[in-house]
This record gives structure tokens, sequence and C-alpha cells, in this order.
């Protein structure tokens, strides 16, 4: 955990933006052919995806009638961390429902976010599912509600000869201070980075959306420019310990292309009853 600490700050401190654009290019331009092993990761909200985006998957799509997950991150924003908290369960192979609790412990903040999502009965390796969520916010004592409802999809395939998949999401928020003509939007990837090194315990994931996590995010704030995250997720579900079981270490950096850049530590536990 050290060294991927180390990573992310080298990172934040001395990889110019340009750069950080290029790889942003690469995922667009090769997104055709991305995709491959379905590591079921939480994003921050709960709900099973990327960073700030969800999937088209469901935790235990296709191994359990009852699944259930554990989530925590934490993001750190220079003197502000958020610590959001997290579960959910999948049903019948199609179905999941989850809730965060994202306290900002420096303000009167105390949202809670429920979500949920339909998966698509589709007899392929790609995935595709309706979903929203209602976010109930707090600011500074003022209570405001937003819904969101998308679609997402999620395909596999290869990038460079590592597997990856790739996911796009397209929906709409409504509640307060929503403009009506606003659509959501975002893509991002989850690539097997070095398969022949890492033996398929180290995944590189990225996501860009005009949306966040949340309405009132922290540290992943898409009001201005969008949203641009990336990190690494550990897959310690691959080793022979945890056999059977879902366990994912995540360590991100988001917003990564504006000064507001913020790093996020997190991890996912889960389990199936057959």
């Amino acid at each position: 955990m050290c060294i991927l600490i180390v990573f992310l700050y080298y990172w934040k401190e001395k990889i110019m933006k340009k750069t950080a654009v290029f790889v942003l290019i690469l995922a667009i331009l090769f997104s055709m052919s991305l995709g491959a092993q379905s590591l079921k990761g939480m994003s921050l909200n709960g709900a099973t995806g990327l960073i700030s985006i969800p999937s088209g998957r469901i935790g235990w799509e296709h191994s359990a009638d009852f699944g259930f997950d554990l989530g925590y991150h934490a993001i750190i924003d220079n003197d502000q961390t958020a610590h959001i908290p997290k579960a959910s369960i999948s049903l019948f192979k199609t179905l999941e429902i989850g809730v965060a609790y994202d306290s900002q412990a420096d303000s009167d903040n105390a949202d809670m976010i429920f979500s949920g999502k339909f998966q698509l009965p589709i007899q392929r390796a790609s995935a595709i599912a309706v979903g929203g969520n209602i976010q109930q916010l707090e600011q500074n004592g003022t209570s405001t509600s937003v819904t969101q409802v998308y679609l997402a999809s999620t395909y596999p395939g290869d990038f460079f000869r590592m597997p990856a998949e790739t996911t796009f999401v397209i929906g709409k928020s409504f509640g307060d201070n929503v403009p009506d003509s606003d659509i959501d939007f975002g893509m991002g990837f989850d690539m097997m980075l070095m398969p022949d090194l890492f033996q398929g315990f180290v995944h590189w994931i990225n996501d860009f959306s005009n949306f966040s996590y949340s309405r009132q995010a922290v540290g992943a704030n898409a009001t201005s420019r969008g949203v641009f995250n990336t990190g690494l997720r550990i897959d310690l579900g691959s080793s022979d310990l945890f056999k059977g079981f879902k366990f994912v270490i995540d360590a991100i950096l988001t917003d990564a292309l504006d000064d507001n850049r913020a790093f996020a530590l997190g991890l996912a536990f889960g389990a199936s009853l057959k």
C-alpha cells in the first residue's frame, strides 16, 4: 500500500497535464477494442463500477442468487476528508441494491446515496444495465435531493494485448439546481496491468464523466470541467487465500486534470450465498 501511495504522489507532482490528456485520448481511440476479465469493484457511491461511474455489471451477476459487498473509501482533499462507507446486495443474478453514507468531516454534511441497478438478460460477455440513484444531500443544514437515472454498457476486449473492459454511461439527473437540458455522460476502462508480471492482481482503472459519484462530491468534482479519475485496483480475490470471495483495494487520484486533484483510498469485500 505504501508503494501505491508513493506512486500516486509522484503522479500528482511530476506528471504534466498533457500526459494525462494523452492517456485519455488513447483510451478513446482504442475503446472499441477494450475489455476482458471483469473485476467488480465498488464505485465511490457504492454501485458496482469504476470510480465515479457505474458499470453495466452487478456485484454477483453470474455466480449467486444472493451476494453482498461491503466497502469504504476515503477521499483526502487537502484539509477535507470524505469518509464513504457503503454496502450493496445482489439478487437473482440481475438486481443490485446499495446504499452509501458520505460523511464530510469538516462540515455539516451527512449525505445518503441510495442506488439500484437492473442488468438486462443478455447472454454475452458484454453487460447492459438500467439503474439510478437517489441522493439525499445536506449542505450546512440545508437539505436537497437529486435523482439520477442511467443506462450503462460494459464490454470486453484487449488493450495492447492486456485484458480490459470498457464502460459507457449515459443518463439524466433531476433535482435542485440541475439544469433541465443537461445530459449525463461518462466512459472509462478497467485494464489488467501487465498480467504476466503482476499475475492478474493489478488493474489500472480510469473514468471520465461530466457527473461525479454525488452532486455534492468531495475531490472528484465534475461541476466545471468534468472529472477524470485514475488509479490502481488490487484484486486480492485472485489469490488462493481469498478464493470464492471478493477483496479489492483501491488507490486513486481523483480529478487528476485539475488543480484541486485529491487522493482516495478504499477497499471492498464481498461474499455470496449460493
